[in-house]
């Protein structure tokens, strides 16, 4: 996964337009792809938008909703979504 490329989405949808933030930004980032990586046993990558943005979208819950252990409904379903589309049968 291209981290790179999801900061700049992250930071646009935030409104960032300086590098102060990236520090804080890139390991919420990373631990997002970790988890989506080793907990739900998802293999993402940068070739496809739906991976890039759902990254994207949850570091960007993750960062502006410390204090909010909940999982918006909208990310949980795409979730699922990731986690059936990747253990599905052929």
């Amino acid at each position: 996964m291209d981290k790179e490329a999801v900061l700049g989405i992250v930071k646009s949808r935030l409104g960032i337009t300086s590098q102060v933030r990236d520090t804080y930004l890139l390991p919420i980032i990373s631990g997002v792809i970790s988890e989506i990586e080793n907990q739900q046993g998802i293999t993402l990558k940068s070739d496809r938008p739906d991976h890039v943005m759902f990254v994207a979208d949850y570091a960007e819950y993750r960062y502006s909703n410390k204090d909010d252990p909940t999982l918006p409904r909208h990310l949980q379903w795409r979730l699922h979504n990731l986690v059936v589309g990747e253990k599905h049968v052929e």
